[in-house]
């Protein structure tokens, strides 16, 4: 049997895709291997978000060539696409493959096997305004399981190259994403993580469809799903309707990822984000009023070129005040091809470490506040694997997103658990099992 080992760099939508590429594979035949085993197949999935991105891939693919020389080298993913005659210039690399038509890999290896030429796949990605449908009914080794619903991004964030690895917002068929998604739970996933490039965007290049419309249809077609959380939407995107449809739905989870990059609007217009802060702050008010409990987690970049004091504070003082429950704060960093690598007033790199330090601390802080409205409160949380610093112990999350400790046996990993929170803190919080939820008490609820 022929072997393949794959290496993923970068977002969720990566490990997505990696898993989908795995089916296309198992399909042919092929056995799974670890990426330090020697494999007869090495797919490397790139990143390209940072000019880090690009370098760890490199890195990645050389490892690759050097654990087998005689294997065939696949490389595919953002980096694969912006940079093709990059990657194809590493000694040792057969197929490069972009981001689209990953279903031809398995047909470029024969050819290569044949040929022994190496081969470049990728094709101009503006043009496409397809979605390129990719299944994968279960995940290797997850207890939540993503569901890709939509690719690319029309917004050209002054700092963000993305657009130009992942092409132009397309959705995906509703009905293929309500089938996936059964295919999921009947796979014993009580999760799905809605995810994509631009999430929040799903159905803006559909008739009469959107986001809210196929959260409603989710909920309403796919039988036994317990959460559904959304990975990441933008404050534009929260429409009426969609928080009306959160509020109402007894599988959308209390936790909302709504990334702000910056809280200064003059920040943000630099950025060509496309919010000003009294908006962003009307929305989560919204929220918060329809959705008591609810956590909002967020990315922040610190130090984007120009940044004053004054307009950190803007950001750091509206997180205060806004409560965020969690932050992933990253300094600036420049990517070479978008304006923003380009722009004057470039951000000193100690002030930029000096500022991320303070937020982080903010952060820490506002989690450790938010966690602590939920002491000795009984929560939902499916755990999801044994912990790793403490033995005895499953870690798993909360609907609100709250990482919780729980002295339990591994047979539990992967069911639906109350638990009373005994302890809260950040990083973890520590809970004691109550019961176990069975489906009937869960349908039960949601017929009330």
């Amino acid at each position: 049997m022929p072997t393949v080992a794959f290496h993923t760099l970068g977002c969720k939508v990566n490990h997505y895709e990696t898993e989908a590429i795995w089916q296309l594979f198992k399909e042919q035949n092929y056995d799974r291997v670890e990426f330090e085993a020697t494999a007869d197949v090495y797919v490397i999935n790139t990143c390209t978000v940072t000019n880090t991105g690009d370098k760890k891939s490199r890195q990645v693919i050389r490892r690759a060539v050097r654990k087998n020389p005689d294997a065939v080298i696949c490389v595919t993913g953002c980096y694969a696409q912006t940079s093709p005659a990059e990657i194809m210039a590493i000694p040792g690399v057969d197929i490069v493959v972009g981001t689209q038509d990953r279903v031809k890999m398995l047909e470029y290896i024969e050819q290569y096997k044949h040929e022994r030429e190496p081969i470049n796949g990728v094709r101009n990605i503006m043009k496409n305004r397809v979605y390129e449908e990719l299944d994968v009914p279960a995940f290797t080794d997850r207890t939540r399981a993503s569901l890709k619903i939509q690719e690319g991004c029309n917004n050209f964030c002054t700092f963000c190259i993305i657009p130009w690895a992942r092409g132009l917002m397309r959705s995906r068929d509703p009905q293929e994403v309500i089938h996936q998604a059964q295919q999921l739970v009947d796979a014993g996933y009580k999760e799905i993580v809605l995810t994509g490039i631009h999430t929040g965007g799903y159905g803006e290049d559909m008739k009469d469809y959107n986001l809210a419309k196929l959260l409603v249809d989710l909920e309403a077609n796919v039988k036994g799903l317990q959460r559904l959380r959304i990975s990441s939407i933008e404050a534009s995107q929260i429409s009426d309707e969609v928080i009306e449809v959160i509020a109402k739905s007894n599988i959308v989870v209390r936790h909302l990822h709504i990334p702000i990059q910056s809280g200064s609007d003059t920040v943000l217009k630099r950025m060509r984000r496309k919010y000003t802060m009294e908006f962003f702050g009307e929305r989560i008010n919204r929220l918060k009023e329809v959705l008591p409990g609810l956590a909002v987690t967020s990315d922040v970049i610190v130090g984007f070129p120009g940044e004053t004091e004054e307009e950190f504070m803007e950001t750091y003082n509206f997180i205060k005040e806004h409560k965020f429950s969690e932050l992933h704060v990253f300094p600036y960093s420049k990517r070479t091809g978008t304006p923003a690598a380009r722009m004057e007033d470039q951000v000193d790199e100690e002030v930029k470490n000096e500022r991320v330090h303070r937020l982080i601390a903010l952060s820490d802080q506002l989690a450790k506040e938010y966690a602590s409205q939920f002491e000795n409160e009984v929560l939902e949380i499916i755990p999801e694997e044994e912990s790793k610093d403490n033995e005895g112990y499953l870690v798993g999350y909360t609907d609100n997103y709250l990482k919780v400790l729980l002295p339990a046996t591994e047979d539990l990993i992967g069911k639906l658990v109350k638990v009373k929170l005994t302890k809260v803190g950040y990083p973890y919080n520590e809970g004691q099992f109550v019961r176990v939820l069975d489906e009937d008490t869960v349908t039960e609820k949601a017929a009330i």
